[in-house]
């Protein structure tokens, strides 16, 4: 799998939402530990958890009567979104969002499960820093 300095190393990656990120990424660190790797902006932060990973995001203002109420999904890194997507659609998972190329070197596409719950997965195309897409990485 290429490697990307501006995703996580770990295979799924969880992607939790909060009302107030830095609040939520200040608790997570002095509770459980985890380490602050990089802002996005001021609405989301990769947080690592020894060799894993988490993601706290903003909560979106749509979110609040979603199907799950509390904007979670799950992220899982992958070697071909599109063939994956392709794969799923076929299976019978409703694709919220084709896969579309970001400027921070990954290729994702986020699917409904048979429960509702939401899934992005992401592959690697390109391996870009995150200072060249606005990103300000503390540890990586």
């Amino acid at each position: 799998m290429l490697s990307n300095r501006s995703i996580p190393r770990a295979i799924v990656i969880p992607v939790l939402a909060y009302p107030d990120v830095n609040q939520a990424a200040a608790w997570l660190c002095d509770a459980f530990g985890f380490a602050v790797r990089l802002r996005i902006g001021d609405h989301r932060i990769q947080l690592n958890v020894a060799n894993g990973a988490v993601i706290v995001r903003e909560t979106r203002p749509n979110e609040v009567n979603a199907v799950l109420g509390n904007g979670h999904s799950v992220m899982v890194r992958i070697e071909d979104a599109d063939a994956h997507c392709k794969r799923a659609r076929e299976r019978g998972a409703r694709i919220t969002q084709e896969p579309v190329t970001y400027p921070y070197g990954e290729r994702q596409y986020t699917a409904e499960d048979i429960a509702g719950h939401l899934w992005t997965f992401s592959q690697s195309v390109a391996d870009v820093g995150p200072e060249e897409w606005g990103g300000t990485a503390e540890k990586l």
